[in-house]
């Protein structure tokens, strides 16, 4: 929490920084919690890495910025000074902004740094929910938001960032809908999620953005305390292909599921659903191509979503009998704060209603006003859309994924499995992640580890050679000086005598 604070109150980019390297430094930690399985102790480091990455990107952002601003870190005087530069620099500010939406991308798990997150739920679940669902992973979109004025004089940038995100929104749903891991499910749902908020920040839409923010921690949170909820009474067990019929026997934490399912899906009404189509109206306005990522996107989290209440809650159970003798409802401690974020789930979208439903701006817009009312007027595109028919059509997209999960994984459970075997090879594909680690092993690691290898035998032949030939030379020069200290006096006058003659048959030539 301190470090969360620090990076939101921080008035300059290196306080920022401090922040944002210390809830890094958390997850870090608590990634590898569990530090004594390789798998947990691998994925602490693989998020290490991998926002170190991002990092770098931001650091150079920073410096840039330094440069480029007259010598200040101040965020208020950058921003002050922002319009003269983009007047005479243009390029340069392109720069900047890409060189920090790059710490972004690791920060906020985005293409094409987002591989560190599924990984990082090999800590606690609490962890996930709070650093890698509500706070930590949302650092690089409110940076973005902050940086908004920046980033509208930097149009090149924010095309960048809005592209990336909904590509990396449309690919994490895809990779959700064939995990059968509960805590995979909804970490590459947080990844697609994350992608909406730079989709909205790259349409200009910067409240929108942090609206979606707010209620995706609400829901999100949700879900992962649920899930711990569901591992806490399994003793453990994540594959959701060994759950089914958990409805009848942990009644409690499916309702409190169930109300996260609803507004992650976007029914009308929920959270989800208000802040979800704001960001589609907006994207709308901007760009109709990324309108349309964002509804298809919304579609498959309709659908993986209603996929994981299938094989976890409905059918018939397949759990072991062991577990099923064993299983038990979470305790109150735990119960207490999936009712407190229920709520919010199903109610937090009021406070940002839109403007054609009640005549006036949301007491949320009201409350970013004076944040985001300057950069936000600067995207504006001087006219508005069918915002009505554009709900009704969010609306009909989120039920007609429930609909379609249902109908695969309730009314015909078998089928799922034939659209798999009948398409065996792109059903791979998208299980293993669309084979992206495997990627980076061959790309960027096997020539890493062939450096690495050439190092070291150089290190071994030429630089340990040399220090070796030095220790050599000095041992033989050593042994042959040796021999000129018999400790025979004869022998040493002799020598004088020699050395004598030498000297003077130098003197005579």
């Amino acid at each position: 929490m301190a470090m969360m604070l620090t990076l939101v109150l921080g008035s300059s980019l290196p306080m920022l920084f401090v922040g944002w390297e210390g809830v890094g430094l958390c997850s870090y930690l608590l990634i590898g919690f569990f530090y004594t399985k390789v798998d947990c102790a691998d994925a602490g480091r693989k998020a290490f890495i991998v926002n170190r990455i991002g990092d770098a990107s931001f650091i150079c952002g920073m410096l840039l910025a330094w440069v480029t601003f007259g010598g200040t870190f101040d965020i208020r005087e950058m921003i002050a000074r922002a319009p003269d530069v983009a007047a005479n620099a243009p390029g340069t500010m392109t720069a900047i902004a890409l060189l920090m939406f790059g710490g972004a991308c690791g920060k906020s798990a985005q293409i094409p740094l987002y591989i560190w997150l599924p990984d990082a739920m090999a800590g606690p679940t609490p962890v996930s929910a709070l650093i890698h669902a509500a706070t930590m992973v949302t650092a690089g979109v409110y940076m973005v938001c902050r940086m908004s004025p920046i980033y509208v004089l930097a149009p090149g940038a924010l095309e960048v960032v809005a592209v990336i995100g909904g590509a990396t929104a449309l690919v994490a749903a895809i990779i959700a809908l064939a995990q059968d891991d509960i805590k995979k499910v909804l970490a590459y749902s947080t990844i697609s999620q994350l992608g909406y908020m730079f989709l909205a920040a790259g349409a200009g839409a910067f409240g929108a953005a942090i609206f979606h923010l707010t209620t995706h921690a609400f829901f999100k949170a949700l879900m992962f305390l649920g899930s711990g909820a569901v591992i806490h009474a399994l003793h453990g067990e994540q594959d959701m292909q060994k759950m089914g019929g958990l409805k009848r026997h942990l009644p409690r934490t499916f309702w409190f599921f169930a109300a996260g399912w609803v507004a992650i899906a976007g029914v009308p009404l929920t959270s989800g659903f208000f802040s979800k189509d704001e960001i589609l109206y907006r994207a709308w306005l901007q760009n109709p191509g990324l309108w349309f990522a964002g509804v298809v996107g919304a579609l498959m989290t309709a659908t993986y979503m209603t996929r994981l209440m299938s094989l976890t809650f409905w059918g018939k159970t397949r759990l072991s009998p062991e577990k099923l003798h064993h299983i038990h409802e979470a305790p109150f401690t735990m119960s207490f704060a999936l009712a407190v974020l229920a709520i919010l789930a199903l109610v937090g979208g009021f406070m940002g209603l839109p403007a054609f439903m009640t005549g006036q701006a949301s007491p949320f817009e009201r409350w970013l006003a004076p944040v985001f009312e300057g950069p936000e007027q600067v995207m504006s595109t001087g006219h508005h859309g069918p915002e009505e028919m554009l709900m009704i059509v969010s609306a009909v997209v989120a039920l007609s994924g429930i609909f379609l999960g249902l109908y695969l994984w309730v009314r015909r459970p078998e089928l799922p499995g034939r659209i798999a075997a009948g398409s065996a090879t792109l059903y791979r594909f998208v299980k293993g992640k669309l084979f992206v680690d495997e990627l980076y092993e061959k790309i960027v690691l096997g020539p890493y580890y062939a450096i690495c290898r050439l190092s070291a035998r150089f290190d071994e032949r030429a630089v340990d050679g040399a220090v070796n030939l030095v220790g050599t030379g000095l041992e033989t020069s050593g042994h042959v000086m040796k021999l000129f200290h018999s400790g025979y006096v004869r022998s040493y006058a002799l020598f004088y005598l020699v050395g004598a003659a030498a000297i003077v048959w130098y003197l005579v030539r």
